[in-house]
């Protein structure tokens, strides 16, 4: 076994070891296979098994370090290069900016540019901004980053008092609200019926809720869920603007899935329409943002929806030792819940290593003091700093941390900071790259530069880096490390780039820059268990496993407690080789010592006692197909039949049209009187749910409504634009409406 910090042999060159380390690791910059066949080289056979599945729905489920995004991306690829996928036609979907960069350069270097790679919120802004002046007209509200400010003013509008953390935590109820298409007027009873636990009185969340909405309808702004809300919206009411998004995209990719939130899900489906070019990657083990609204019910029904599918397991993991494997695997043995059932259990692909340590600490202070100590020890014997993290439970507990590397001289960097390429001091050192790159011959600090890091080093020079790193920490450090990381690129881009130019090199820091594919900034990264994931390093220090804080004191129920062993696994599984697992049994020296260690660690750490037991995990690798191989197998959503119009009875395609079910210039027999009840119904209605009116029903299908004057549920339901949804929520009231009743109102007129 290698000594602490010394690089592990490399394994034998074959799928199972060396060509498929790219799992997690790439090579810094390859090039682009020759030939659709040569991008399936280096795959296992569960991931070439996926990169091949390239027809009907297909859904893999990928446990933590086995290649998900390598398989799905070589999956594309490979349908491109293979010419049975037009690039134009393929969206990838998940759910940061920085995996959709890191797909996109991942997909550029595969060969296949020009496939769309974003985030579920931007591909809905695109088709926003799009679609607007069609579907809408006028100018577009203004997209708001931060929504916070805007519920600081909805609540003191309402007259109540929020403190910074209510104000945080009432902002994550309005976005929870959105998300699964709750209305203000339903959180209260969606809010006890979810489990959650309100920050403050529901009926006070619900009124700011309320106000939230108004304000944003009088500012003329909205935020990141109405641009879901409205895409859905659109997309459900204008069949020719969905016609549209549906012949430009004809393949879906979504990774993550586990992740997704019903407002989501329903995007998808609208984008999808009635077909099943659907490819769906996720892990209910790391089911961790629960809390946000995500689920991870749509991936475990997949099979139930989509009969027909292809399910690939894959369970081969490239990123851990078999000691962090082991571990992991324990701690999903004793989970409990839908999601466990459903997990897999991983096989470590990589040689042996330490087993994890468990340390105990009299107290914080000393933790972190110890956990310092430990990363000097490491980076002393040669672990770089890029490759060691510290995880804890929750962001107050980074502070003490950053005293203590400060004080023991180590580099360090905040996940979740700014971006590299926004940074000031990466702006400033861009531009004086470009201008060098175009006006060098004539800059004397080029005189006597002989290559390309040579050229890099002289021009940032001038913007503050030097060969040494400067003294202490803080701001001016922060500043050296990220031109420190421009240096070590240009050095890795020349030896991998013969004869490139430093015009070349500022191109590559541009494509790098709209992929948000950052270098590597060399300091120990200081992290939450939830921003830690989708990443790895070699060394983990996982801090503060103790009852209280793992599980966090929050979480009460039984959902809630499994999602917090979830958590946990999601950070055993970011180490690759080494794993440090502490706690300490008091918060300030001379406290009483009356913490413990997680119960989650029970029986997998030395000296504990297990407390619950399971069967195996049911999670070994490999493909099960759908009932049958033929595309028309599957059972399928009925077809339409062709709309005709009631009155001439001519085949309608104008959208518009199919809504009234006649031909525009055919006669109506519109009651006026109900046409206008309507109107005003659906403007109480809009106010009540801060959205738009043509959110509860379009103008074109209150027409029609008023002209076919519908007495049944059925018969309302036949009206285009009437949908499930909307028929439960609005139907009663539509139906007393047309049978010329009274509605009851509210104190506040509803």
């Amino acid at each position: 076994m290698p000594a602490c910090g010394q690089p592990a042999q490399p394994s034998p060159a074959t799928w199972q070891h060396g060509h498929v380390t790219a799992a997690t690791h790439s090579t810094l910059f390859p090039q682009a296979p020759d030939t659709a066949d040569a991008v399936l080289d280096g795959l296992d056979p569960e991931q070439r098994e996926v990169a091949t599945a390239l027809h009907g729905p297909v859904c893999v489920l990928a446990g933590a370090g086995t290649g998900k995004t390598r398989a799905i991306t070589h999956r594309i690829a490979y349908g491109v290069r293979a010419g049975i996928l037009q690039p134009s036609s393929v969206l990838a979907v998940t759910f940061t900016n920085r995996a959709a960069g890191e797909m996109r350069g991942r997909l550029r270097q595969l060969g296949a540019a020009g496939v769309q790679a974003r985030t579920f919120h931007s591909a809905a802004l695109r088709q926003l901004q799009y679609f607007w002046p069609k579907a809408i007209g006028g100018s577009m509200p203004r997209l708001v980053d931060r929504k916070i400010q805007l519920v600081a003013d909805a609540a003191a509008a309402c007259r109540i008092r929020l403190d910074r953390n209510e104000l945080r935590d009432v902002t994550a109820e309005i976005e929870w609200s959105k998300v699964t298409q709750t209305v203000p007027a339903d959180y209260a009873p969606a809010a006890a019926k979810a489990g959650r636990e309100a920050p403050r009185d529901p009926a006070e969340i619900a009124q700011i809720y309320n106000v939230y909405e108004d304000l944003k309808r009088d500012r003329s702004v909205m935020d990141f869920e109405d641009v879901l809300l409205l895409t859905v919206a659109i997309l459900q009411d204008r069949h020719d603007i969905a016609d549209q998004v549906r012949s430009q995209y004809q393949h879906f990719v979504v990774d993550e899935y586990q992740d997704v939130s019903p407002l989501q899900q329903r995007l998808l489906e609208l984008w999808l329409g009635e077909r099943d070019n659907l490819c769906v990657v996720g892990d209910a083990s790391q089911t961790i943002y629960s809390f946000t609204g995500a689920t991870p019910d749509h991936l475990l029904d997949f099979r139930t929806r989509h009969p027909g599918a292809t399910v690939v397991k894959l369970v081969r993991d490239y990123r851990s030792t078999p000691q962090v494997v082991h571990l992991a695997n324990g701690l999903l043995a004793q989970a409990s819940g839908r999601a466990a059932d459903h997990r897999l259990e991983l096989i470590s692909q990589r040689d042996a290593g330490p087993e994890p340590v468990y340390t105990e600490y009299t107290d914080e202070p000393a933790e972190a003091e110890g956990a310092a100590r430990r990363i000097r020890e490491l980076m002393a014997s040669g672990v770089p700093a890029s490759e060691i993290a510290i995880l804890f439970r929750t962001n107050s507990q980074s502070e003490s941390y950053e005293q203590a590397l400060a004080d023991a001289g180590v580099p360090y960097q905040l996940r979740g900071a700014e971006r590299f390429f926004d940074r000031p001091e990466v702006r400033k050192a861009g531009i004086a790259l470009r201008g060098a790159a175009r006006f060098g011959g004539n800059d004397t600090l080029l005189d006597d530069a002989v290559d390309l890091p040579s050229q890099v080093r002289a021009v940032l020079s001038g913007e503050g880096w030097t060969t040494e790193p400067p003294a202490g920490s803080g701001a001016v450090r922060e500043r050296w490390e990220s031109l420190a990381a421009l240096v070590n690129l240009a050095q890795d881009f020349a030896a991998a780039k013969t004869g490139a130019t430093l015009a070349d090199l500022v191109a590559e820091l541009d494509e790098r820059a709209n992929a948000q594919h950052a270098p590597t900034v060399q300091g120990v990264t200081l992290a939450s268990l939830h921003s830690a994931k989708g990443l790895e390093w070699d060394v983990v220090f996982l801090v503060g496993v103790a009852e209280g804080m793992m599980p966090i004191t929050y979480a009460k129920t039984d959902e809630q407690v499994e999602e917090e062993r979830r958590l946990l696994y999601v950070g055993v599984t970011r180490a690759r080789r080494y794993l440090h697992v502490s706690w300490a049994l008091t918060r300030a020296p001379g406290g009483r010592a009356n913490r413990r260690p997680s119960r989650f660690l029970d029986g997998l750490r030395p000296g504990s006692t297990a407390t619950v037991g399971r069967a195996a995990a049911r999670g070994s690798g490999g493909v099960e197909r759908g009932f049958t191989s033929r595309p028309d197998a599957a059972p399928r959503r009925t077809q339409r039949s062709p709309a005709r119009c009631r009155v001439c009875g001519r085949t309608l395609t104008d959208a518009g049209e199919m809504k009234l079910m006649r031909c525009e210039d055919c006669p109506s027999d519109m009651d006026e009187g109900l046409y206008e009840r309507l109107r005003e119904w659906r403007g109480v209605q809009a106010r009540l749910s801060g959205q738009p009116d043509f959110c509860v029903f379009t103008d074109k299908t209150l027409m029609a409504i008023a002209e076919t004057e519908p007495t049944t549920p059925d018969e309302l339901a036949r009206i285009p634009g009437v949908l499930k949804r909307k028929l439960d929520r609005y139907g009663d009231d539509v139906l007393a409406i047309c049978a010329g009743q009274e509605l009851e109102q509210g104190p506040d007129g509803e």
